[in-house]
């Protein structure tokens, strides 16, 4: 009895961090209408900074805290100004969704360009003692956590009720529109909530700086459970977003002193799961309503370059000409690697393409197959000695089996709801991937994976892996282009543009999603298959969450609805590391650092700026566009 409730205790403590940084979810959702998941990432800077202060440099706390948490939500702001707040007024809410996890990845990298990837843990504010209530004992950390977790919910809930900044944040949450016109700057209103988000995240890192190790990857972490917590609790709630902390801190650690702490957090992501499907909104769900726009529309707006007919089929004739002998001119076996995993991952961003730049679907799950695929064709291959091509069909109708199923319980959801629910299969996945310890290897992987072999012929060597890669990839791209300039690709498009207008005109939106959604998941599949038979082996963390985010940085940089531009992202973002060696340290920062920028500066990704500048070189200033409003027009 007494040992429950000493789990429950530190299920509360653990709720209280979860909680806080819930708040700032719910506080930038409810102002801005878009999740933020950079939160965790400063939770994690402001945990570091306070360790460098206090005990490198020997600052006292009442100064090193204070000044780390400063500096944080200075840092944030300033970050914020010039990505999260200019965003807001030229995306959709799904791909600020993405930016925001591209700057999650860019904090990461910076912290471990900084700190390196070593762990820290600070010593308890108080001393080591615990405190002693009869049979329970209290670390002195707590009594800092419970505190700072109240007076971070008391000053949120004055700020909001009882002052005339807090009447503004609660009008830009309603209508930011009607606000404008009224006088308030909402401008200034987002970068204040962004920043006071920031804050709260800062506050929650160095409180539980003490009571955890911490690595540059930990606010991946943190942003995960307080990302589930809101969402449990209502993103629009801050008193959901307590109880979500709270719910998520017991259950993770009653499920961790029960069942298995690799099972704590798959148990969490499936009741996640399960809230977005019954009940999208949480369980709480707060009084204020945000108003829809219809300009919030024209930000889902996306024109696709395209080269004119003579210029495509000279480009694909060159394109395929250079492929076809690359290997001649690559001599570094360590290079071609590299461009054969390039390769590979262009496989499943051209599924995520036909999903996201043609059916506009989001995805941040896409790893997940991968991991499915790799995972089902190694376990078959290693312990049962099936062919490996027998092993990737395997993955591959796995793949679409969970696809389909993931599909029917999400059918209900839209937009940035369904973005969030493949993040949790994707999040799902992994962590199944790391409990599974007899089939998957768990964390440290599965080995003995052989060399892809088709009729006796192994592809062992790089070379002969690369011309096995560039065949599947030119069938695959031929087929894919062939298939989005029909009916079937039209319509995708119009569905992209307004599903309500796809719907009036006849077009079944459930089944060609369903059918984007397929194809995106067997072409992950596959690639992950082969991903696993290049390396001969396949661990969590290759094919992970950051994957995810990873492949879409990919497809964003190098050009999203063009199906061929993603392989210019795949290339610029595998070689990078391995070309410039010293700079390898540099590439989770880079990585999300292209992610952000992309977004902001080149929608049209690497694929669009060299049609405009064939166009420029041809004479002609106005290449060919496609406007997928155009594609309305298809029955």
């Amino acid at each position: 009895m007494w040992d429950f409730v000493q789990i429950c205790v530190g299920g509360l403590a653990v709720g209280a961090i979860y909680a806080v940084i819930a708040l700032g979810f719910s506080l930038v959702f409810r102002v801005t209408g878009a999740i933020n998941l950079s939160q965790g990432g400063f939770a994690v800077i402001a945990a570091m900074l306070g360790y460098t202060f206090a005990v490198t440099f020997g600052f006292p706390l009442w100064i090193a805290i204070p000044v780390a948490v400063g500096l944080t939500t200075l840092g944030g702001m300033i970050l914020g100004n010039f990505t999260f707040v200019p965003a807001l007024e030229r995306l959709s809410t799904a791909n600020i969704l993405m930016l925001t996890a591209g700057l999650l990845t860019m904090i990461q990298g910076f912290t471990l360009v900084i700190w390196g990837s070593q762990p820290y843990a600070m010593p308890p504010f108080s001393g080591e003692a615990p405190l002693v209530f009869g049979p329970i004992r209290l670390p002195s950390q707590s009594i800092w956590v419970f505190g700072s977790t109240a007076a971070c919910i008391c000053g949120l809930w004055l700020l909001i009720t009882r002052t005339k900044l807090g009447r503004a944040l609660r009008a830009c949450a309603e209508n930011p529109t009607a606000a404008s016109l009224m006088g308030v700057d909402v401008r200034r209103m987002t970068l204040f909530s962004f920043g006071l988000a920031t804050f709260i995240a800062a506050v929650a890192g160095v409180m539980v700086a003490p009571t955890t190790s911490l690595q540059f990857d930990t606010g991946g972490l943190f942003t995960i459970s307080g990302f589930i917590a809101a969402v449990i609790g209502g993103i629009t709630s801050f008193p959901g977003a307590v109880i979500g902390g709270v719910f998520l801190g017991l259950t993770t650690q009653i499920a961790t002193a029960y069942i298995s702490s690799l099972f704590a957090t798959a148990i969490a992501l499936v009741a996640l799961l399960a809230i977005l499907v019954w009940r999208p909104s949480g369980l709480l769900q707060s009084r204020v309503r945000r108003r829809h726009d219809v300009r919030e529309n024209l930000k889902a707006s996306m024109h696709m370059a395209r080269l004119a007919g003579g210029a495509a089929r000279i480009f694909a004739i060159l394109a395929f000409a250079i492929g076809l002998l690359l290997p001649l001119a690559v001599t570094d076996n360590g290079i071609l690697s590299g461009i054969v995993i390039a390769g590979i991952l262009f496989m499943t961003l051209m599924g995520l393409d036909v999903l996201m730049g043609y059916a506009g679907q989001v995805s941040l799950g896409q790893a997940g197959f991968m991991a499915i695929g790799g995972y089902t064709s190694g376990y078959l291959t290693v312990n049962y000695g099936v062919t490996p091509v027998v092993g990737v069909v395997a993955g591959i109708v796995l793949s679409l089996g969970c696809a389909l199923i993931l599909s029917i319980v999400t059918l209900r959801l839209r937009g940035l709801y369904l973005a969030l629910a493949t993040l949790t299969f994707g999040l799902l996945v992994d962590s199944c991937a790391v409990g599974f310890v007899g089939v998957t290897g768990g964390p440290s992987g599965l080995v003995g994976i052989p060399s892809f072999s088709v009729a006796g012929h192994e592809f062992a060597s790089p070379r002969s892996m690369y011309y096995l890669v560039f065949g599947l990839d030119v069938v695959i791209l031929v087929g894919l282009v062939g298939c989005m300039s029909s009916g079937f690709g039209r319509a995708l498009r119009a569905i992209r543009t307004d599903q309500l207008a796809a719907d009036a005109l006849g077009i079944n939106t459930v089944r060609y999603k369903l059918v984007a959604f397929l194809i995106s998941a067997a072409l992950a599949s596959l690639s992950g298959s082969l991903y696993a038979h290049f390396f001969n082996f396949l661990s969590p963390e290759m094919v992970g969450t950051d994957r995810s985010l990873e492949l879409v940085a990919m497809l964003i940089v190098g050009g999203e609805g063009t199906l061929f531009g993603s392989v210019l992202g795949a290339l610029l973002l595998t070689l990078m590391p391995t070309i410039f060696q010293p700079l390898a340290l540099y590439k989770t920062f880079v990585s999300g650092a292209l992610l952000v920028c992309g977004f902001l500066y080149l929608p049209q990704g690497i694929y669009g700026a060299l049609v405009h500048f064939v166009a420029q070189l041809t004479g002609n200033t106005t290449p060919k566009v496609t406007d997928v409003k155009a594609a309305g027009a298809h029955r």
